[in-house]
């Protein structure tokens, strides 16, 4: 957006702007400086705008440089002698004013031609009686349209008071708070904000002084906030009222029709408005706000589209990348094959393949700048008008809204259709035809020619990428280099872990496939083929891929309870809240045996924490166990019971304490559910008769403190203390097979 608050004179930040006829902006200061005199008469201002001679200096130095300081010298000088003067300048439209040329010598840092201020000549207009002078014309350096100037002066122009105020938020918004902490000078920018300690801190000063853990852990750290004075004060400080131009006792209370401008009751009464059509100040506000607003929504669009297209563009140029690698692989590996006779014609096709690339990558960098250009300017204006809907000035508004307005159709017309189309392919159509004789081998080159489309050849599938993670197994495949009839998308089909029939469980573009939610200890056969408008093509070898025997996860932070606090890598968990809140595991189990264990890390004022199974859907705001989507075991210090439904059963002698351990044992072959505590069990069978997907599941409140240890063996008899021991090692990733 900073591009849209810079004058195009100085190249500076907007000051005092005013609006010229054509609706373009440029600095007061400026506006002095850019101002010329008709050559109807004279070649030189008029002795109303020289400058003093002291002064001249100053003022060429603030019209040839961007910087503030040189443009309040500019201002300054223009302000003496006859400054005055210069500042009642004032512009007519430009069909009035008979001049359409701009010719001045000298040139602003931002590339705009302004006026060398010089000495008027002897006999020249400066000794002209008040009235009798030239006139004078000032030529706007962005369209270059310019218009006689009457003696009102600059001062007649309309203040653009909504840019002034969005400059002047935006200066103040680039000020960072400094660091409190910080020892050294000047202390460094505030990274965040501790909502608490009500202090700010730089990233290094955090580090040292406000650790995430211990009583700081739950303190809340915010992004810091502006300087007093920044730019929230400055858009909700009291803003004075705007007048009349020409009655400036009274304020603006109607907008002209057919003027296009605000205007006050007296302008109605008594000047050249009280013919025209006027309607209501702030009914035409909202509605130029409604306008810029609909216009907005085109060019937001087509700034997502061109994104979008820009992540298209460097995916192409990654193919490109990709494609041409694998074309100079095959061209290397046809010419070795041919020895000696194919050695010398080796470096010539490496050199067309590498040309190709090439000029593929310039046109899609030529694509992608030329795009990024525009979308610059799009988002620079979206977030200008963006910034102006902001503001609360309606007659402010109305000024440049229209102006506005045009300006957002056309950057949206910009955005022609096929201007987000890709200009090449990332396919290279170059065929090697190895065929030939050696004698034939000089007259060797690349045939530039699409063969007939038939299906895809057989996939290869990348076995360093395919593996199993607990329960759910990653397959990996590509087309083999060289080919040369289309791919247009995948099918990946798996058994069912038992040798039964295989099954689409993909479909798609994609080369890497995830499939979760799979059986435990269990042996899956994998292939693939790949289809285009021909037809599918055939299978690939099939890959063997053996899922987890045991069960290896953590809670699930996700789909936890708000009031669930977890650490150790989300396998402690604890609660924030008295009351009891449920939190469950990353496993999902369907079939098979599957045992995991609780460790009792803090167990104060005897809660009642409970232990189990659920549902997806289990409600999580109540005790496990109290609806129908949980089967669990509550204990206290003393005993224990079964609940399901909220239907207490099996009240049992032996409750947990600070170091106990629960145990769970999920047996989907007898559908049966077995708790233990300390290694025994706990009372007959729990549950019976239980189908279906289950996670594992758990309630407690701030009382409690359990650390979850999974990959157990299965208990073999009811006696099973230190099930620890006998905990495999993590085996999170298995290699996969391939059957040929």
């Amino acid at each position: 957006m900073e591009e849209e608050l810079k004058c195009p004179v100085c190249g500076s930040l907007f000051r005092e702007p005013i609006i010229l006829p054509c609706s373009h902006n440029v600095c007061l200061p400026c506006a002095r400086t850019i101002a010329v005199q008709t050559p109807e008469r004279e070649q030189h201002l008029p002795a109303l705008l020289q400058p003093r001679p002291a002064a001249a200096a100053a003022a060429t130095a603030g019209a040839a440089g961007p910087g503030p300081a040189a443009g309040s010298e500019a201002e300054c000088a223009a302000g003496g002698g006859g400054g005055e003067h210069a500042d009642k300048l004032s512009l007519h439209s430009e069909s009035d004013s008979g001049y359409g040329s701009y010719t001045p010598s000298l040139k602003s840092p931002n590339g705009v031609r302004v006026l060398p201020l010089g000495p008027a000549p002897a006999g020249s207009s400066a000794a002209l009686p008040r009235g009798a002078g030239p006139s004078s014309s000032l030529t706007c350096p962005q369209c270059h349209r310019s218009a006689s100037l009457d003696p009102r002066g600059l001062r007649g122009f309309p203040r653009n008071r909504l840019l002034e105020a969005i400059v002047q938020r935006y200066q103040q918004g680039r000020a960072a708070a400094k660091c409190q902490l910080c020892d050294r000078s000047p202390p460094e920018a505030a990274a965040v904000a501790c909502e608490q300690c009500e202090v700010l801190y730089c990233a290094a000063c955090q580090l040292k002084c406000h650790p995430t853990r211990g009583p700081f852990a739950k303190h809340r750290l915010l992004p810091p906030p502006s300087l007093p004075g920044g730019p929230g004060k400055a858009a909700g400080g009291a803003r004075k009222l705007p007048t009349c131009a020409d009655h400036e006792l009274e304020n603006y209370s109607m907008y002209c029709v057919s003027c296009g401008t605000p205007v006050c009751y007296q302008c109605l009464e008594e000047g050249k408005h009280g013919q025209h059509e006027v309607k209501a100040l702030g009914a035409m506000w909202k509605q130029h706000k409604t306008q810029l607003s609909q216009a907005l929504n085109g060019v937001s669009d087509k700034a997502k589209e061109a994104k979008e297209f820009l992540v298209q563009l460097k995916n192409i140029l990654q193919q490109i990348q990709e494609n041409g690698l694998d074309y100079e692989a095959c061209l290397v590996a046809q010419c070795d094959a041919l020895v000696d006779a194919l050695t010398r014609q080796k470096a010539k096709l490496l050199t067309k393949v590498t040309k190709e690339r090439e000029h593929k990558l310039k046109v899609v960098w030529d694509q992608i700048n030329h795009c990024t250009l525009k979308l610059r300017q799009s988002t620079g204006l979206m977030e200008y008008c963006l910034e102006v809907i902001k503001e609360n000035d309606p007659s402010g508004f109305l000024q440049i809204s229209d102006a506005l307005i045009k300006r957002v159709q056309v950057s949206q017309e910009q955005w022609v259709k096929g201007a987000l189309e890709p200009k090449v392919s990332a396919e290279f159509d170059l065929t090697l035809d190895s065929e030939p004789l050696l004698q034939s081998i000089h007259q060797l080159d690349f045939i530039q020619m699409k063969f007939p489309i038939t299906v895809p050849p057989v996939p290869l599938l990348q076995l360093e990428k395919c593996c199993t993670r607990n329960n759910s197994v990653t397959l990996a495949w590509r087309m083999p280099p060289f080919t040369h009839n289309p791919v247009e998308g995948y099918i990946l089909e798996l058994d069912d872990g038992d040798g039964g029939q295989f099954r689409e469980v993909y479909v798609g573009k994609e080369t890497l496939c995830t499939i979760d939610g799979l059986h435990f200890n269990s042996t899956y056969n994998a292939r693939v083929k790949a289809f285009n408008s021909s037809g599918v093509g055939p299978y690939s070898k099939t890959v063997v891929l053996q899922t987890s025997d045991v069960a290896w996860f953590t809670f699930d932070p996700s789909s936890a309870h708000r009031d669930i606090v977890l650490s150790n890598d989300n396998q402690t968990a604890t609660c924030s809240s008295y009351d009891d809140r449920v939190v469950l595991g990353t496993a999902a189990f369907s079939k098979g045996v599957h045992y995991w264990e609780l460790h009792v890390d803090r167990y104060d004022n005897h809660p009642d924490p409970a232990f189990g199974i659920a549902r997806i859907n289990v409600v999580k705001d109540m005790m496990l166990g109290k609806d129908d989507k949980a089967w669990a075991m509550y204990v206290d210090n003393n005993r224990s019971w079964f609940m399901h439904c909220n239907s207490h059963t099996s009240r049992t002698e032996g409750g947990v304490s600070k170091g106990a351990t629960v145990g769970v044992l999920l047996d989907l072959n007898k559908h049966s559910l077995t708790f233990y505590i300390n290694g025994q069990q706990q009372g007959p069978p729990a549950f019976e008769n239980v189908e279906g997907v289950f996670m594992p599941a758990l309630s407690l409140n701030r009382n409690v403190q359990v650390t979850l240890h999974t990959g157990l063996e299965v208990p073999q008899s009811c006696d099973c203390s230190g099930f620890w021991s006998h905990k495999r090692e993590n085996s999170f990733q298995l290699p996969a097979t391939i059957v040929f």
